[in-house]
């Protein structure tokens, strides 16, 4: 291995003592859920509401933006990721040596025939913006290939892992996890849970991983060990270890964005606005006053980098 994989290898192996959660405590977690949830579906009305970590980021951020008509639209640059993670997929699950251009390749040509409407999006592009989506792709799958550890088959690697708590009710939390390895051995955490990035190290970021232990937790019974956030530019993995009072303050935020959630869509509370990297994709941004002063830099928190 190259030393940049010998060093994200060390970070996350297994080492110590076996890492056993009270099985108590993970009854206390559900029961806490189960009761807010109760409480919560009163409030909710006929819907129903999926949460997922992208939901929680976005009501924890600015509440104005999480109201605000959903604009998205696809581009070269922002289904690099996609791309690259469905590639990901393949590599491990196939028989061989591929190259990353062979992988994206595949994985292209699979999503251009989904009938959704990133696939369409991608049936549609311009040779020019498929080079520009390809070489994208194939640039983080290279960085994947060149600096993760070699994913040993016996740790039993799934990517686009998905999970789902509960089984059937008004509201639902939804994680998909980029890479997944380990499985429990009785009530033994042993499962590591992996998310791929590149850019900036976001405080986001593990908050996104703690939502996923704690839909791992709930829907499992025995949480993972450890979590991890894989950044591909820097070659380097920041590490946390799996603990109750995390899974706990993952609970609280998760009710409290519902809450919130409920607050604003049903009960007509006015949105809080708070300024933030979000604002520079806002489709309301030129309306708003903080947004514009924020992004002219005049926010005493802007540095003037993403």
């Amino acid at each position: 291995m190259t030393p940049a994989q010998s060093r994200t290898l060390e970070l996350l192996r297994r080492t110590g003592e076996p890492k056993v959660f009270d099985e108590s405590f993970v009854d206390e977690l559900r029961a806490e859920a189960t009761d807010a949830f109760a409480e919560f579906h009163q409030r909710l009305g006929e819907r129903t509401l999926f949460v997922t970590k992208h939901t929680l980021s976005k009501v924890h951020g600015c509440e104005a933006h999480y109201l605000a008509p959903d604009e998205f639209e696809w581009t070269p640059a922002r289904a690099r990721g996609q791309i690259a993670h469905k590639a990901i997929q393949l590599l491990i699950n196939w028989k061989g040596e591929p190259t990353p251009r062979d992988l994206v390749d595949d994985a292209l040509a699979r999503i251009a025939d989904e009938e959704r409407d990133f696939g369409r999006w991608v049936a549609s592009l311009s040779p020019g913006d498929e080079a520009e989506l390809r070489g994208a792709a194939i640039e983080r799958v290279n960085k994947f290939v060149e600096t993760f550890p070699p994913l040993d088959k016996r740790s039993n690697p799934a990517t686009e892992a998905a999970a789902q708590w509960p089984l059937d009710d008004p509201i639902l939390l939804r994680a998909r996890v980029d890479l997944v390895m380990g499985r429990p051995e009785g009530r033994e955490s042993r499962k590591l849970i992996i998310d791929l990035k590149t850019g900036r190290v976001g405080a986001q970021h593990r908050e996104d991983l703690r939502f996923y232990a704690l839909v791992e937790t709930l829907v499992r019974d025995v949480p993972p060990r450890k979590l991890a956030t894989f950044y591909l530019d820097s070659a380097a993995p920041v590490v946390e270890d799996v603990t109750e009072p995390l899974l706990r303050t993952a609970l609280r935020r998760t009710l409290d964005g519902i809450h919130a959630i409920i607050e604003l869509e049903n009960e007509a509370r006015p949105p809080v606005k708070r300024t933030g990297a979000s604002c520079r994709w806002c489709p309301v941004s030129a309306d708003c006053a903080e947004g514009t002063a924020y992004l002219r830099g005049d926010d005493p928190e802007f540095d003037g980098d993403d």
